[in-house]
């Protein structure tokens, strides 16, 4: 079905205009009402005034009439009211200078209703002989008589239709008058978006992530520009992360690439000196390494897209067997590692991401310890707690968070260690990486309170699982 034409052109408006139309057509609403209300109001005042004056008048001439004082003609100012008095029979008795003597302004039955109820009524005047509209009422008097008395309604008339006029008049200049303010006021409330839509635009051609500006006023749009402000500073340190991630690759693939093009290099202009054997084991095990670089690097890709906290797959994994599958690995590892694990503790995650974890952490230890590594599992509430301890040289307080970044190089005997062993640095932050992925987290703690040896500590938290 197609869409109405009208509903197209609202959409094709800009905000400004779609609020200044809507807000207008409120406010012309609102006039209008206003407009009718206050006439109305006006007219009904007006017409009872002259009511109360024509009821005043016919009630005095009862009054006088019920003193037997009434004289001939009725007294009435001239102009202001007419006066006529039906005896109970209908006939006209007593009128005012200038009233009608055969026929009365009301009916006897409608002057006797009107005198019951005290309700006034509408009557064209130039049928009677008398200008304009008239507003009559009938009073009953003692002896059974009823005063009638018309009061002329131009007074009334005239300045409903002076009111009329103002109102034809000054309501549109008002209408424009606020319309155009709306403008104003719509626009004002609009600039700060137009400032954040120029800023984004700066930051999309130049490609550099900067603070969007933030208006004063504690409204909607300085919380949209806080907001923004804030996902862009992300992207910025994203930014940041990924060219770091990128330099510090580039580095890490230097080094084996060189290794392997000088040896190559070297093979083929002494080929009759080389010995190939040990030139392919040398290339081999640089080629290795590379390997295990790509891998590390496409896992850490993988754990980075995982939104943060999601469960594995494959979970819930006991924990707890994980440990002594991984520890009887290492029985002939350079020092002893020793598991301290209970008979079960499922955690979230699958087994592979778990396991690789726990070879990182004890790997690690291993690299590092002087004469022991331990492996410890407990259940915390609900978590579960993977603690892997060493005694080597630990890593100094203020370094212990850098050493989770990719491609960490701390400049301790412990870095030092691990470069001559051949490590890249990605180690621990694939263990956080799973680790946050499963919904947990990891973190460093010293190991010991040897000085020499402090040791550290590496302990993941998982949920636990039932």
């Amino acid at each position: 079905m197609a869409e109405p034409r009208v509903g197209r052109w609202w959409r094709r408006r800009g905000l400004r205009a779609r609020v200044t139309l809507t807000a207008a057509a409120g406010l012309l609403v609102a006039i209008v009402a206003a407009d009718l209300l206050l006439f109305n109001t006006l007219r009904v005042a007006l017409t009872r005034s002259v009511d109360d004056s024509a009821r005043q008048g016919a009630t005095e001439v009862a009054a006088l009439i019920d003193a037997n004082r009434l004289p001939e003609p009725v007294p009435v100012a001239a102009g202001t009211i007419t006066i006529q008095v039906l005896d109970p029979a209908g006939e006209i008795t007593d009128v005012s200078p200038g009233a009608d003597r055969l026929v009365p302004l009301l009916a006897p039955a409608a002057a006797a209703d009107s005198a019951r109820t005290g309700q006034a009524s509408t009557l064209n005047g130039p049928p009677f002989g008398m200008p304009s509209v008239l507003r009559v009422i009938a009073v009953r008097a003692g002896n059974g008589d009823l005063v009638i008395a018309a009061v002329p309604d131009t007074s009334a008339g005239d300045s409903l239709s002076v009111v009329a006029k103002a109102l034809v008049f000054g309501s549109p200049l008002l209408f424009i008058l606020f319309t155009g303010a709306i403008w104003l006021a719509v626009g004002s409330t609009l600039r700060p978006i137009g400032l954040l839509r120029r800023g984004a635009a700066d930051v999309t051609a130049t490609g550099v992530p900067r603070d969007l500006p933030v208006p004063d006023a504690r409204d909607e749009v300085q919380s949209l520009a806080l907001t923004l402000n804030d996902m862009l500073s992300r992207l910025a340190a994203a930014q940041q992360r990924q060219r770091d991630l990128v330099s510090d690759t580039a580095h890490e693939l230097r080094s084996p690439i060189a290794s392997i093009r000088a040896q190559l290099e070297v093979a083929l202009d002494h080929p009759s000196g080389q010995d190939w054997e040990s030139t392919a084991r040398d290339v081999h095990a640089d080629v290795l390494r590379l390997a295990r670089l790509a891998e590390d690097l496409l896992l850490l890709a993988r754990l980075d897209e995982r939104a943060p906290g999601a469960r594995s797959l494959g979970g819930p994994a006991d924990l707890a067997e994980l440990t002594r599958c991984a520890v009887a690995r290492y029985a002939g590892a350079r020092v002893p590692v020793i598991a301290a694990v209970p008979a079960a503790c499922l955690a979230a995650g699958d087994r592979d991401s778990l396991d690789r974890l726990l070879v990182n952490l004890i790997d690690n230890a291993v690299r590092y310890a002087k004469s022991q590594v331990t492996v410890a599992v407990r259940r915390e509430g609900e978590w579960a707690e993977l603690a892997v301890t060493d005694d080597g040289p630990g890593i100094p307080p203020a370094e212990i968070e850098h050493a989770f970044d990719r491609f960490a190089r701390l400049d301790t005997a412990r870095t030092r260690a691990g470069d001559d062993a051949g490590g890249a640095g990605l180690g621990l932050a694939i263990v956080r990486a799973t680790a946050r992925a499963c919904g947990g987290d990891a973190r460093l703690e010293p190991g010991g309170p040897d000085p020499l040896w402090p040791g550290i500590c590496a302990v993941v938290r998982l949920p636990g699982a039932v």
